[in-house]
């Protein structure tokens, strides 16, 4: 090697360098605010999500004179004017809360039975061969765009001629039946993604397709399931268009009670405060608590 040559080796830029020049001003100020100035962007746009939240809890915790005289802010200045009075009308008021009982025994049975109905019914469509196996699969996830509105009617008359209309049975039966194809499509896109060396190993040890189900297949599914129970809890606690419909006087959930207690009662706000808080958050915390998994499973079964 010549000495000029030696020269202009030295005098190369490193490739890190060329590339970094290289690069497009829109992809340097990408970088530059994917740090800390993204993040705070992040944590204001969430904070003013959380606005209607938090005003909803401090309206709950101020008298009804006080809510006629100014907005709920005024609280952050007058702390004093906080009470727990209206939840303790809330828990005397029997429609309220036996609504929100009804909104538990609706909600629980119709996501247990759609993750345990979409879970069999996934892994059958992702492992198991059985005639026109593709053809049902396709059927499924062409009834994700049947919107709901379409089979009110159909269905209330069903439920009529069974005897189920405006009964919590009609309600859990209805959510369930809309709540499948979702979780068909979701579950059988997860399960399609485990390798089959690991059934084929487990199938070696005599495991037959019920132990390999419940064995091998569901404990790798943990994010999947967490985000369809998450979805569908989130569904059935906020619907309030099918509970309208399908439900009476004594088995009707929060939604509808709140509903009623607006058309019946127009200034019960002390009530209606609380009430609604209560519906938002039971669903709120059940996100948050689980948004990992919710995340993780969505993604995990959306793309294959």
């Amino acid at each position: 090697m010549t000495a000029d040559t030696a020269g202009l080796t030295k005098a190369a830029p490193p490739p890190a360098t060329t590339a970094k020049a290289r690069q497009s001003l829109g992809s340097r100020l990408a970088e530059g605010v994917s740090g800390g100035l993204l993040r705070v962007f992040l944590v204001v746009v969430g904070l003013f999500w959380l606005v209607p939240t938090i005003g909803l809890l401090l309206a709950s915790l101020r008298t009804p004179r006080d809510m006629a005289a100014d907005g709920w802010w005024n609280v952050l200045t007058e702390p004093s004017q906080l009470t727990f009075d209206a939840y303790q009308r809330l828990l005397e008021n029997d429609d309220i809360t036996g609504s929100l009982l009804n909104t538990v025994y609706i909600t629980v049975p119709a996501t247990l039975l759609v993750v345990v109905i979409g879970s069999l019914a996934g892994y059958a469509f992702a492992w198991m061969e059985f005639p026109g196996r593709d053809w049902w699969f396709l059927a499924v996830v062409g009834l994700l765009v049947v919107p709901v509105q379409v089979a009110l009617i159909p269905i209330a008359e069903l439920f009529g001629e069974l005897g189920i209309f405006g009964s919590l049975a009609g309600v859990v039966l209805f959510h369930v039946g809309f709540g499948l194809p979702f979780a068909v499509f979701l579950l059988r896109n997860f399960f399609a993604e485990i390798p089959r060396e690991l059934l084929e190993a487990a199938r070696l040890d005599g495991a037959g397709e019920l132990r390999l189900f419940v064995r091998v297949v569901m404990p790798l599914a943990g994010p999947a399931i967490a985000s369809l129970a998450i979805f569908q809890f989130l569904w059935v606690w906020n619907d309030m268009l099918v509970a309208l419909i399908f439900t009476d006087s004594g088995s009707q959930p929060i939604t509808v009670a709140l509903q009623t207690q607006v058309r019946q009662f127009g200034n019960n706000i002390d009530v209606l405060a609380p009430g609604a808080f209560i519906s938002m958050v039971v669903p709120l915390v059940v996100f948050f608590a689980f948004q990992r998994q919710f995340v993780s499973g969505v993604m995990a079964g959306a793309v294959k």
